[in-house]
């Protein structure tokens, strides 16, 4: 209790004696890097590095030349001011977050699009000119346009505000997206006058397969309320409906005499839908 343990010191050292005293028969694949990067050796830990946010703008000079300034943001102050939060990593902040934050409050819908993420290469960003504006040939429409869209504003248009950026950008999107609903609409109607039979949607087949388990549930609790219906008329004496048919003569009198069932059994009969019926 209390030493410092340099037991990571020696690692590569125990593996260089392993490995001549023939204990192991091949070198660690770590063996080099441990070499090229050995552990710290300076035991006091020092204050984790800080990530300002850099925000590039367009500014107009005097002359009527504009020119591109960096301004560096204020660092935020941390979440918890602990002696154990002292040396936690801090958080790195991109411009990006703040746009892609407001946008899918403004639209929660956008992310419940269905979206493709399997990439072929992962460099279909370089071929993405965000001045030209939202549609990409390499990227598909969605929230990452406008956002990528607003940044390039911010960036490249003068004395532009984050509000206007947003409005700019969020107009396009608009205008792409009543296109798209166009085109898709126009297809369905070509589709239809072709004679093809549409699909039924995912809603329909969740419908049917909720009403057959009703109708299973429908044909489960009459058998259920009529073995209880025959339970009770067994225990107060009464006739079953299934046998009042069969006691009936051909003037629908009892030979027996009349009686009514039981009060209990024609309640449950109602409430199922069964009619018993006067003896």
């Amino acid at each position: 209790m209390g030493r410092i343990n340099l037991t990571p010191l020696r690692v590569r050292k125990r593996a260089l004696a392993d490995l001549q005293a023939n204990r192991i028969p091949t070198p660690p694949v770590w063996l080099e890097v441990l070499a090229d990067v050995p552990p710290a050796q300076i035991l006091t830990r020092q204050q984790p590095q800080q990530h300002p946010l850099v925000q590039v703008r367009t500014k107009s000079l005097p002359d009527g030349k504009t020119e591109q300034v960096a301004i560096a943001a204020p660092t935020r102050k941390p979440k918890s001011s602990k002696r154990s939060r002292m040396f936690a990593p801090v958080e790195i902040t991109y411009e990006e977050d703040q746009l892609r934050k407001q946008f899918f409050q403004d639209h929660p819908w956008e992310l419940a699009r269905p979206r493709t993420v399997l990439e072929t290469t992962g460099d279909q960003h370089k071929n993405s000119d965000y001045s030209k504006g939202l549609q990409q040939p390499t990227v598909p429409l969605s929230g990452e346009s406008v956002v990528q869209r607003q940044l390039h504003l911010l960036q490249t248009v003068p004395d532009i505000t984050t509000d206007q950026a947003y409005d700019i950008a969020r107009r396009e999107f608009y205008t792409l997206r009543r296109q798209e609903a166009t085109r898709r609409r126009i297809a369905k109607e070509e589709a239809l006058h072709m004679g093809a039979q549409p699909e039924r949607s995912i809603l329909h087949w969740s419908m049917q397969i909720e009403n057959k388990h009703y109708n299973d549930w429908e044909q489960w609790s009459k058998s259920q309320v009529m073995e209880q219906i025959q339970r009770s008329a067994a225990f107060s004496g009464a006739v079953a409906p299934e046998a009042e048919q069969k006691m009936l003569g051909g003037d629908g009198q009892d030979p027996r005499g009349a009686r009514r069932a039981d009060p209990f059994v024609a309640e449950a009969a109602s409430r199922a839908g069964i009619m018993t019926g006067t003896l």
